[in-house]
């Protein structure tokens, strides 16, 4: 691809992996995975979004790497991972079980977030027992189970059906997007972000919405536009923390509180002001420390071998001090 698919530098320019594999998803799709940080600690595993790649989570790697193994995949069509032979929920959550099962032992519990489409894969793929053997605890990143073109607030009309007739048609548009201009970076800042986003913070998303391909963009807007998990979310069992920001117009706060009600097993709700839609991005600090707080309650680590004692703080000796439990 001859587009520039990141930027190259600043916190927002991906790390590289220490490993990159391939999972093969059920239907034969290949998907790109990277691997950073250290082998046996604590795992989480980034799903991204709609339009995005792994370059996304650029922040949250550098942040996690030191203490954490982080596992990050292209979603079928976006940045590394090939075009699939389908498109749809059930594709997701075959993706999403393909990953976790190539690059996490067999039992191996791990964090899953999710931003917007990631948010929505781990939905879709929470009744699966691949699913239950390997997650922990989840993060639910400005996305939503359902009504997405109908929440919208992209177009600043009242809410109805031409709104909601004309926002489909802006999202599905199949004409490609084009340079990144500073028309496009305009026009991306008010679509998916807040008002007072950064502009290294806009040209690290232009950057990577930018690289997506027309086609895989136009296929999985129509998948987004009949979204509806809500019947998923009974399903989605483990902590789950939610993440929504208040100048989102493509997935409006509604959505996160809808999710935090509904959700089985809500563990907090965290509402960021003038934060929009690209919140990883927009505030890197709240979720990676959302990350790494579900890390640290949730995925407990290995037990080490316990030395036999010796000389005066033995079990046997009046002078030994039994240690203090943590507890989460």
């Amino acid at each position: 691809m001859s587009r520039l698919m990141h930027v190259t530098a600043g916190p927002y320019a991906p790390p590289a992996a220490r490993r990159e594999l391939v999972a093969t998803s059920a239907d034969g799709s290949r998907l790109h995975v990277e691997v950073h940080g250290e082998e046996g600690a604590p795992a989480v595993v980034l799903a991204h979004g709609w339009t995005c790649s792994t370059a996304f989570w650029a922040a949250q790697i550098r942040a996690l790497a030191t203490g954490h193994r982080v596992i990050a995949y292209d979603q079928r069509g976006h940045g590394r991972s090939p075009v699939g032979s389908g498109y749809g929920t059930a594709a997701l959550a075959d993706d999403l079980v393909a990953v976790l099962e190539a690059a996490l032992a067999p039992g191996e519990k791990a964090v899953v977030a999710g931003h917007s489409m990631g948010g929505m894969t781990i939905m879709a793929a929470a009744a699966r027992p691949e699913f239950a053997e390997h997650v922990a605890a989840a993060l639910l990143c400005s996305t939503g189970s359902g009504r997405l073109v109908e929440e919208s607030l992209v177009l600043p009309w009242r809410a109805g059906r031409a709104r909601t007739r004309v926002t489909g048609a802006v999202l599905g548009s199949r004409a490609p997007l084009g340079p990144v201009t500073p028309i496009a970076r305009r026009v991306l800042k008010y679509a998916t972000m807040g008002p007072g986003s950064a502009p290294e913070k806009v040209e690290a998303c232009a950057r990577i919405v930018h690289a997506c391909p027309t086609p895989v963009r136009h296929a999985w807007s129509g998948v987004l536009a009949a979204l509806d998990l809500d019947a998923q979310l009974a399903a989605l069992t483990v902590p789950t923390a939610v993440i929504g920001g208040k100048s989102d117009r493509l997935t409006p706060i509604v959505h996160a509180r809808g999710l935090a009600a509904a959700l089985p097993n809500c563990v907090g709700l965290t509402e960021l002001t003038g934060v929009g839609h690209m919140s990883p991005i927009e505030a890197p600090e709240a979720v990676t420390a959302a990350l790494r707080e579900l890390a640290e309650v949730y995925l407990v680590p290995a037990a080490p071998v316990a030395p036999v004692p010796v000389g005066p703080d033995s079990l046997d000796s009046p002078n030994h001090q039994p240690a203090k439990e943590k507890t989460p």
